[in-house]
């Protein structure tokens, strides 16, 4: 069975070590370099819908976890205060919407900016127990991809469509394959914050959003402050599992006392929108590792090109060849130990999409073999030409290998 744990070990992605702690794991080299592309890759597409990024830090006075309500519905999967005196306790925070809010609250805010989108890629830590960690899919370090939309009511429909859209778009992009959609509501037994009215306005307003789509209503899969739509995925042992989400939430503005000016000069709270386009890196990737089975898309392959020397002689003219390509924005590596037929199995075991093979040759002319990873070989060709045909992929972020014809 395709397993992301045994792959991220062979392909050198990340590991998970007993002396930094279970829940924990390191992003080596090769994960980290794919990590950062899609990381860039979503923040561009962000801000090209008009989010603006922030940092904030990962930790917070308890008195604003205790604000956020986090404390009173949440305790249990948060790690213990850590006090530095007897009124200065600090917790580390199980979700960014807190610190969004003071981005929100930091000076007054008039209708017309809204919807004000504030979106970070930031972490949260969640105290999960020992038993359910796993690799990348369930550990106690999230490095979320989050957003938190200040909306006017009227606007909450049309945001939450639009936000369903670029959902769609990441999704096609990194090559996410949606198991289906479901509208989390509450259910017997649970404990939530608001009352009946606010939250049956939420359901009907998602469920809206929804029209057209195929989607399941989950009784008591709510968030304790509001409804929410969940993108699920199946990884290969088919456990299903969320992987983006869209929660309305008419409870952090009440808390926060958040307000902006309406045009008519009134005070009017804004809605809270929760949105993860493509959820945490970790469980993006632990799913991402799985179903291209380790291959990624050219455009965050760790390593887009390997470039292999036959011999001593072609060296100098690989790493020439290599230096081109990185500042033609490739990420290149220049192998040139062993023989030709174990360094091309190597760059077939690591996935890496294409291989410059360099001869004699093609060190006089100043041209390359590009061997594609699916195994087809193209005919030797400028070298600048070799980098266009790559670089005209990765830009495209295709799953092909090679451009339209």
């Amino acid at each position: 069975m395709i397993d992301h744990r045994r792959l991220g070990r062979d392909l050198e992605l990340f590991v998970s070590d007993p002396l930094a702690g279970a829940g924990l794991p390191i992003w080596l080299p090769a994960g980290a370099a794919a990590r950062h592309a899609v990381e860039e890759y979503v923040r561009e597409l962000e801000r090209r819908a008009g989010y603006r990024h922030v940092y904030s830090p990962p930790l917070g006075k308890r008195e604003l976890f205790e604000r956020s309500g986090h404390l009173g519905w949440f305790a249990d999967d948060m790690f213990p205060p850590m006090r530095l005196s007897a009124d200065d306790e600090f917790v580390l925070r199980p979700a960014l919407c807190p610190h969004h809010a003071l981005v929100f609250a930091a000076r007054g805010r008039s209708y017309r900016e809204l919807p004000l989108r504030i979106a970070e890629l930031g972490g949260m830590y969640r105290a999960e127990r020992s038993g359910v960690l796993g690799g990348l899919s369930r550990v106690r370090a999230i490095s979320l991809n989050d957003a938190h939309n200040f909306c006017a009511p009227e606007q909450v429909g049309a945001e939450v469509r639009e936000i369903l859209r670029l959902i769609g778009e990441a999704h096609a992009a990194l090559g996410v394959r949606p198991a289906g959609f479901r509208l989390s509501v509450r259910g017997p037994g649970q404990r939530y914050v608001g009352d009946d009215a606010g939250w049956a306005r939420a359901e009907d307003l998602l469920r809206a959003a929804l029209d057209g789509v195929d989607a399941v209503e989950a009784p008591g899969e709510a968030a304790f402050y509001g409804p929410k739509i969940d993108v699920q995925i199946v990884d290969a042992a088919g456990r299903e599992s969320t992987i983006s989400t869209v929660q309305l939430d008419f409870d952090k503005p009440e808390r926060f006392d958040l307000s902006y000016t309406d045009s008519d000069g009134s005070r009017k709270r804004p809605v809270m929108v929760h949105r993860s386009l493509v959820g945490s890196m970790e469980r993006l990737f632990a799913y991402l590792i799985e179903v291209h089975e380790g291959a990624f898309p050219a455009w965050y392959a760790p390593v887009q090109v390997l470039l292999l020397p036959i011999d001593d002689a072609q060296v100098d003219a690989a790493r020439r060849l290599c230096r081109e390509a990185e500042a033609a924005g490739l990420r290149a590596e220049v192998d040139a130990g062993g023989s030709l037929g174990a360094r091309i199995r190597d760059a077939a075991r690591r996935r890496i999409p294409y291989v410059g093979v360099l001869g004699d040759r093609e060190a006089a002319d100043g041209s390359v073999s590009l061997r594609l990873r699916d195994g087809r070989g193209l005919d030797p060709m400028p070298r600048a030409d070799a980098l266009r045909l790559i670089g005209a992929v990765v830009a495209s972020r295709s799953a092909d290998l090679l451009p339209p014809a």
